[in-house]
């Protein structure tokens, strides 16, 4: 094995151990970063429902309360919550797999009802009444999802629709029924707003920034690894080279064979130095012992 070909090797070995290394952590790096912008967009989109409530809490409710009282009807455009999640739902029209839903545990419509994974969140919130914000992952049937939660707590305002039916809205009563939706207390956590987020398209993205990192890391392997066998072919196997042929030379009894080149104060001109004092040595004992 010549020398060339064990620099090689040699610097294979090393540069795929760092390429290993250097992959590992980039993936959890951009993995992280992926994450971290998918809890980005779920805190924008959250911000935006909660907009989307305080607007028609100041704006719209005002309007069509006063509709209510005069026509005795129930509009469900006066409830922050269904303002939200209508909203929402025109969202998911062209974004299908993101969600937003207020999970509630005894809501007056059915279909705001918490299912099991969005009761446990809610009961998180009551068991510690200082957590604000709650961020995890679950499998959902488009895949891999993150949500992120924030607590529902009763206010004043929610207790003129949800303590006793006796209080309620008659028309709300009317369509809802009197079994669903009461009971409600003060600054209790009644509900959450949960955000969903697929995480199929940051991960996407981020294996392939990944990818196009190891393609650009193994361009520059291939580019250094040319470099360096041009370098080391210049700088060490070409004078080792001439270092060789010259010892084998004078080890077959050729002592006329020209000193070797000395450049530089470098290993290998030292090196040159020594074999040509070495050679000047020999050819003078050699001549003493001819005369």
């Amino acid at each position: 094995m010549n020398l060339s070909l064990k620099f090689n090797l040699i610097f294979i070995t090393v540069f795929g151990l760092g390429l290993a290394a250097t992959v590992f952590i980039a993936n959890r790096f951009l993995q992280d970063n992926a994450r971290e912008e998918t809890v980005q967009q779920a805190r924008l989109m959250m911000e935006s429902a909660g907009s989307t409530r305080n607007y028609t809490s100041t704006e719209i409710r005002p309007i069509l309360e006063r509709y209510q009282r005069a026509n005795g009807v129930f509009y469900p455009e006066t409830v922050p919550a269904f303002s939200a999640i209508k909203i929402f739902s025109y969202l998911r029209k062209t974004y299908p797999n993101y969600s937003y839903r207020e999970a509630t545990l005894n809501p007056t419509n059915p279909e705001d009802r918490a299912v099991d994974w969005e009761s446990d969140i809610i009961n998180v919130f009551r068991n510690d009444p200082t957590k604000l914000e709650f961020v995890g992952e679950r499998d959902a049937p488009s895949g891999r999802s993150l949500f992120l939660a924030k607590p529902i707590t009763a206010k004043q305002s929610c207790l003129e629709c949800h303590s006793t039916p006796d209080v309620a809205p008659p028309a709300m009563v009317k369509i809802y029924g009197a079994n669903n939706g009461f009971g409600w207390k003060l600054n209790e956590v009644v509900s959450a707003q949960i955000v969903s987020v697929p995480m199929s398209v940051p991960q996407a993205v981020a294996s392939k920034a990944l990818w196009n990192l190891m393609l650009w890391l193994a361009a520059i392997a291939v580019i250094s690894l040319i470099l360096l066998n041009f370098t080391l072919i210049l700088a060490v196997i070409r004078p080792v080279s001439r270092l060789s042929t010259a010892a084998d030379q004078i080890s077959k009894g050729n002592l006329d064979v020209p000193e070797l080149p000395v450049q530089g104060k470098d290993e290998v001109s030292v090196l040159a130095d020594s074999f040509n004092r070495m050679h000047r040595s020999l050819k003078s004992a050699m001549k003493m012992l001819e005369d």
